[in-house]
């Protein structure tokens, strides 16, 4: 039998993975730039801490989740954003104590079952941070600078930033009252998935993709006429903010995002080189989600970032990471081969990029396998260099060698 990958899974390696790798270091060094220590959660959670903190109604919860009991009858996910699992490390490790702000980033796979297609899979990938306690707009401000700033450095220029404050507990209500019974008269109009959302997460009707529902966003409410004095003083302070780091955006009063622990400020940078599903990565704002946990009421901000999907637009633009083979050990006889063997490894101890051809065959085939490595130099060892106590070390790149004393050869590199 044929064993195949899982559908909406993938197997990374080759050009593609050392073009992750490439993101991932240049994304460490600009996070860490602006003052975030990395953290790394669990896979696996308990269901209950989904449910509570992505909301029983969201999609994500009622749909996508990989969940099963264990032997203990106890129900677990696999957990589908990195959020939740944040918090509940920061909460559970007592990492607040002492920390007026908390600056996190991870990096990670995700799991949601739904319809695969480009760019999004059921198993993805998420370069995400939190930034818990601060509350005013300039975090959130430093937040979006910071993705402006990574997006640049990666060499991609070609986004818009969509910004919106969806309100606070006290602005909000007022807001989904307005904005139920605008959909209640276009009831009939509505996806199946939007009818259950009028009644349970009203905020989701802004963000339906099917073409009838977003047709019914252009006589929507705006949330914006609902915001109380402190949302709107919030919101315009975010966009002033903006301008002074000179990050463009537009103001988009229907943005929203899909999970239900967000207040104020949400946004997302998209692309049009990403087609229909435009998005590549957004965030927001969560000042409950802390307190919902069981901790202090904490006003946080955050983002995630589909790796998957930030790729497809790095290819041409990132130069992926290399790693070298510098030199590459060629052995033309048993005896030749365990003085190979010897010799890479001294060179490996010394911090040299070094390879061994353990397949054997003649001189021919293994330097065309050298050369396939991208290796600088061949050392070519035979019966007569081994006797002679020296190492042909070829210059793929001139097409010169020379021979150098096997006694002498890791001081000799290491001089060069």
């Amino acid at each position: 039998m044929q064993y195949t990958r899982l559908k909406g899974m993938t197997d990374l390696y080759g050009e593609d993975l050392a073009l992750w790798q490439a993101f991932e270091v240049l994304s460490r060094k600009v996070l860490e730039r602006f003052g975030y220590r990395e953290i790394r959660t669990p896979l696996l959670e308990m269901t209950e801490l989904f449910q509570r903190g992505l909301g029983e109604d969201s999609d994500v919860v009622q749909k996508e989740m990989y969940t099963f009991p264990d032997r203990k009858g106890r129900s677990l996910t696999v957990r589908p954003e990195g959020t939740a699992s944040v918090v509940r490390a920061v909460l559970e490790n007592n990492m607040l104590h002492g920390e007026s702000l908390l600056k996190l980033f991870y990096l990670g796979p995700m799991y949601r079952y739904e319809r695969p297609q480009k760019g999004r899979l059921r198993q993805f990938h998420q370069l995400g941070a939190e930034c818990l306690g601060a509350a005013g707009p300039e975090v959130d401000a430093e937040t979006i600078h910071l993705l402006a700033v990574l997006l640049n450095e990666l060499g991609l220029t070609e986004y818009q930033v969509r910004l919106n404050s969806i309100g606070c507990s006290h602005c909000r209500p007022a807001f989904h009252r307005a904005l139920t019974d605008y959909y209640h008269t276009h009831a009939p109009e509505l996806c199946a998935d939007c009818t259950r959302r009028l009644s349970t997460n009203p905020l989701r009707l802004l963000d339906c993709k099917v073409p009838g529902c977003a047709a019914l966003r252009t006589g929507a409410p705006l949330v914006t006429n609902f915001h109380c004095s402190e949302c709107a003083e919030h919101y315009l302070g975010l966009q002033r903010l903006l301008n002074r780091l000179e990050v463009s955006h537009s103001l988009e009063p229907s943005l929203v995002r899909g999970l239900d622990y967000y207040v104020r400020t949400v946004f997302e940078f998209v692309s049009g080189d990403l087609g229909a599903q435009d998005s590549i990565l957004g965030g927001g704002r969560y000042d409950r989600l802390v307190g919902e946990f069981g901790g202090p009421d904490l006003p946080a901000i955050g983002f995630a970032i589909g790796v998957e999907r930030l790729v497809m637009l790095l290819r041409g633009k990132l130069p992926p990471r290399e790693v070298p083979t510098e030199y590459y050990g060629i052995a033309l006889d048993p005896t030749s081969r365990e003085l190979m063997l010897e010799t890479i490894g001294r060179l490996r101890l010394e911090g040299c990029p070094a390879d061994l051809d353990h397949r054997g065959g003649s001189l021919k085939a293994q330097l065309k396998r050298a050369a396939h490595r991208g290796a600088h130099y061949a050392l070519i060892l035979g019966p007569d260099e081994c006797q002679r106590g020296v190492v042909v070390c070829r210059d793929l790149q001139a097409s010169s060698q020379l021979e150098l004393p096997l006694a002498d050869l890791p001081d000799h590199f290491r001089k060069s």
